[in-house]
């Protein structure tokens, strides 16, 4: 017991040192699992490691437990690939699909055979587990790089779109592998066995899909079973299609995820969520405990010139010649290219596939020989050293290359929206004249409407949440205005949005105790001075009012500036000549001749 509760502690807390350092999840979860694992036995006097997964899942219960795990990330995977999200993402990123999925597969079973030695069984199957990128790793970096928009769209949708089909390659080959003989992979025996696989998984992941969406779009649940229900029919449904072909299962839950994705299915949105969750749970005790099962003979093996070498092929040959073929014929500058090709991280998925195939090919169900076998000890290994290089090299060297290259973007001008509500739907439409890119977002389904009835980009949801945090494009968005009726929630939400955009980035509405206590000293970033808060100046926008513009006749310094602001009912922001805009605060520091002030007059009834 003090093991799994060590192994999930472990694993929370590699999930917010991840987020507290700004990398991928998956880097501290994988070398926190070393440390506990393998390393820990340097420092015991029987050799006996401080958590082994070994002894808290023996046998079958192992394999069941990783597998059904593997299936359920590869479920929840599969639910990001909505194909109506794909459509105008540009002809670069299917190249990048198409091309590098092939590219990669191809180019890294050759360079796996001939620099590792492996059998092309064994060197197809790592070749097909190195495709995944996924946005769980790719996020967090290009929140630190800050590329210009065109590299972080195409990075981004790359990131999204290639898990679950690089997950469907890796799975395809090893359930070819699975249905051959040890001689001979091309038989037609092996080939009848992909083909009734295949079949099996597509049919029940299709039926599974079909059924859910009945149920769901005829309201036969109720609210609070939808999320538990929606997990039975995921394990249900690997269940039955491994009865019905052994190993489909994990074929089934990705079809599953991803035809339910681009199904018209109610109370989806919530869905994603609760499997994001249960996902998130997973990974952080599996890849611990996976770690955790390796030896230091399995890290040893490794300490060669060959697996540097392939480290190399993978990055730096195999990455650039697919960009360079996508790219053709684009109107990418050399130094896009050069950096689209240097970003190549793996992720959560290609470890959790790497692990559940290395069990399996090591549990004597596979049809290989003794010396694949020997071979696919070494997949676990081989793929948590292409993550951590990948993650750990590009992490610290992409930022500084960006800005070499001179790709980064420029200080962007848009404004984020807590809360959709009268105040915030009202300050967004005024910097929509001015066209300032704007997003509001809010849990609340009627504000959401208002906002879309006046055609005001949204985000229907958190701003807040985890799945917000990795799917919104920063990129457009330089500022957060909070503006919930809640003073706790805007706080919160400057608070975590800052660590994106940064303290002096972030504003709210002041409380009520803030407005109407003199003596308190208030925060300099509260919008409008901080003398109205939500009631306040839901009441004034009420009133019979006028928005208007001014220029001053000349610059003004900060105390020039606020006496300027104090001739006017309501200054709300200051427009510079750049298009960039400044809301007012306690915080201005001056207005140029060139800045325009936005203000509400108001008028009599």
């Amino acid at each position: 017991m003090i093991e799994l509760a060590g192994l999930l502690g472990l694993g929370f807390f590699a999930q917010w040192l991840g987020w507290r350092i700004k990398v991928p999840a998956i880097l501290p979860l994988i070398l926190i699992g070393l440390l506990v694992g393998p390393f820990s036995t340097l420092f015991t006097s029987d050799g006996s490691k401080f958590i082994d997964g070994d002894k808290i899942f023996h046998g079958e219960l192992l394999f069941d437990v990783v597998n059904l795990s593997v299936g359920l990330i590869l479920f929840e995977g599969g639910m990001t690939l909505k194909l109506k999200e794909t459509k105008n993402i540009g002809s670069v990123i299917w190249r990048l699909l198409i091309f590098g999925s092939i590219i990669t597969l191809i180019g890294g079973a050759i360079a796996t055979h001939f620099i590792m030695g492996f059998s092309y069984k064994i060197a197809f199957l790592f070749g097909g587990l190195i495709i995944v990128s996924g946005p769980t790793v790719i996020g967090p970096l290009l929140r630190n790089i800050k590329p210009n928009n065109r590299i972080n769209t195409i990075l981004k949708w790359e990131g999204i779109l290639i898990d679950p089909i690089g997950a469907l390659v890796a799975i395809l080959i090893f359930d070819f592998i699975l249905s051959g003989h040890s001689n001979d992979l091309f038989t037609l025996f092996a080939l009848k066995g992909f083909i009734l696989l295949t079949i099996s998984g597509a049919a029940v992941g299709s039926i599974a899909a079909f059924i859910t969406a009945k149920v769901l779009n005829q309201k036969l649940l109720p609210d609070h079973l939808k999320n538990i229900v929606m997990l039975g029919f995921v394990v249900a449904t690997f269940a039955l299609s491994d009865l019905l072909h052994a190993e489909s299962g994990l074929l089934a839950v990705t079809i599953y995820g991803m035809i339910l994705a681009n199904s018209k299915v109610a109370s989806m949105k919530s869905i994603l969520h609760f499997k994001e969750d249960v996902t998130l749970v997973l990974i952080s005790f599996l890849f611990v405990m996976l770690s955790s099962r390796m030896s230091l003979d399995d890290l040893e093996s490794l300490a060669n010139w060959n697996s540097v070498l392939l480290f190399t092929v993978i990055v730096y040959v195999i990455r650039p010649l697919v960009v360079l073929s996508s790219t053709i014929g684009t109107s990418l500058t050399w130094q896009e290219r050069l950096f689209i090709s240097y970003i190549s991280p793996r992720g959560i998925v290609a470890a959790g596939v790497a692990s559940l195939f290395t069990l399996k090919l090591t549990s004597g169900i596979a049809p290989i020989s003794a010396a694949q076998v020997k071979e696919a000890e070494l997949l676990l290994p081989l793929t948590f050293m292409t993550i951590i290089g990948t993650v750990v090299i590009q992490g610290l060297t992409a930022k500084p290359l960006a800005k070499l290259l001179k790709v980064t973007r420029k200080e962007p001008n848009g404004v984020l929206f807590l809360g959709a509500s009268e105040v915030g739907l009202f300050m967004a439409r005024i910097l929509q004249q001015y066209h300032i890119p704007i997003l509001v977002s809010d849990t609340s389904e009627q504000n959401i409407k208002e906002a879309k009835r006046l055609r005001i980009p949204t985000y229907e949801g958190s701003i807040l949440s985890e799945g917000a945090l990795e799917n919104v494009d920063f990129s457009e968005y330089g500022q957060l205005f909070s503006t919930t009726s809640n003073n706790e929630i805007n706080i919160l939400g400057n608070r975590t949005i800052s660590t994106e955009l940064g303290m002096n980035k972030v504003f709210r509405l002041a409380s009520k105790l803030e407005v109407e206590t003199d003596t308190l000293n208030k925060p300099q970033h509260l919008l409008f001075h901080g003398k109205y808060d939500f009631i306040g100046l839901t009441n004034i926008i009420r009133q019979k009012h006028v928005v208007k513009n001014v220029k001053p006749e000349k610059t003004l310094d900060q105390e020039e500036s606020f006496q300027f602001l104090a001739n006017f009912d309501l200054p709300i922001f200051i427009i510079h000549e750049n298009n960039h805009i400044t809301p007012v605060t306690d915080s201005l520091t001056e207005i140029l001749d060139s800045d325009e002030v936005i203000y509400i007059e108001l008028t009599k009834k």
